[in-house]
Formats: C-alpha cells, structure tokens, sequence
C-alpha cells in the first residue's frame, strides 16, 4: 500500500481527498500547516505528497525546499496560484505536479499514480533499471557508461552527470536551477548557458535527430526531462 501525505488546510478538501484516497487503498496522513507536515514526513515517510502552498503558517514553496533536504518523494502541489511564474518557482523548488483549484479528482488520482510509478523515493536509480534502453542507446548507470549501435559513446564527466540525473527520474521535470546546482554548484545557479551547451552535446551524442530530440526534452523555461 503506498502513503500519501495531504497537506491542506481546507477542511472539506481534506475530507474529499482522504475518501477518494482510501477507497483507491491508500495509506492516508493528513496536516494542516507546514510544520506539522514536515514533522508528518519524517514519522510516516510518505510515498507521495499533495501539497497546498496557502498554508496558515508558512508557503508551500518553502515546505518543498525542506523535503527536498532529505527526500525524493514526489510532491504533487495543489494550488489556486495560477501564474507561470508561481508554477515556475514551485518546480524550482522540487515540485514534480502541479495542479491548479479547482482540479478533477480523477485527474489529480491519475497523476498521483504516474507520478508514483515513474519516481523512485531514494533518487536512486533501482537495481532492475541499472541498465536504461531506450532502443537508440543503451545507458548502464553501474558501470557508468553509455553505448550506442554497440559502440561505447565517450561522455565527459559533466555530460555524465547531467545524463545521469535525468535518467534517474524519468518523465520527470528537472528543474535549470536543479540541475546547475548539481553539477556545477550553488554558485552557477542561473548560468543557464552552460545548460544549453551540455545538453547540445548530449543530444549530438545519443539523439537520433539531435534537432528534433526524443529523449533529451527541453521544457522551454523550465527545465528538462528524460522520456523513456
């Protein structure tokens, strides 16, 4: 049974949720304000999270940076902010859904869903995906190596990196600032020009049109994700 951490302070929203939740066999926890949640997550260890950012006593945005410190659930944000700039700072953060209020259940439960069978918890790739084939290339995330048509393809260092964390998540958004912060550090954080650059080496490297990619997409000022 996998468990899901609603964070909403909208009573009748809860109720909505917890039932809908439940009768799909869910493990359900409940918070109304940020600091329970986060001291929720660290009790009950959801495997999912479904998060307002209206909260009493603190922004959602600021909820996710704290999960993100120490975990790799998805966090499917449920909100009435509607603007890009506001879905763009939650995804920043870590978000991997978003929904705007008023949204429809089956939507949300669907999402919830693919979002649980495509995110791994730990961040980690799982032992039955140590090797990722995609058909066009093939990408052994042990050995640290990528081969194409039978031929081992050279990487440099940052190339893996970055290839390394998108495999890792698939389907999943990843954020430019993620990313740089990952590879490059904190310090090159909005140096998106490096981003572009990488990611047009990678996709010389593996995409069989490197100018109408497959694999490597780009989701235009956001980030990137990596489609199986």
């Amino acid at each position: 049974m996998s468990r899901v951490l609603v964070v909403e302070d909208d009573p009748q929203l809860v109720r909505a949720l917890v039932i809908n939740l439940q009768a799909r066999e869910f493990g359900v926890d409940a918070a109304p304000d940020g600091a329970s949640a986060l001291r929720l997550a660290a009790a009950r260890q959801p495997d999912a999270i479904l998060l307002d950012l209206g909260l009493p006593d603190m922004d959602g945005i600021d909820v996710i940076k704290a999960l993100r410190a120490w975990t790799g659930a998805p966090v499917l944000v449920l909100s009435a902010r509607r603007s890009s700039p506001e879905k763009i700072e939650a995804f920043e953060a870590g978000a991997d859904d978003y929904l705007t209020k008023p949204f429809s259940m089956d939507e949300l439960l669907a999402r919830l869903r693919a979002s649980l069978r495509r995110t791994n918890p730990g961040r980690e790739a799982p032992e039955a995906a140590a090797v990722v084939d995609t058909g066009d290339f093939s990408v052994n995330l042990v050995a640290k190596k990528v081969s194409r048509g039978g031929r081992d393809i050279r990487l440099t260092p940052t190339e893996w990196q970055l290839l390394e964390i998108l495999i890792c998540n698939p389907g999943r958004l990843i954020s430019q600032r993620r990313l740089l912060q990952d590879v490059w550090g904190p310090a090159h954080a909005r140096n998106s020009n490096y981003l572009r650059v990488y990611m047009a080496q990678l996709r010389r490297k593996l995409e069989p049109d490197p100018s109408h990619p497959r694999y490597l997409i780009t989701e235009p000022g956001m980030g990137y994700r990596f489609e199986a």
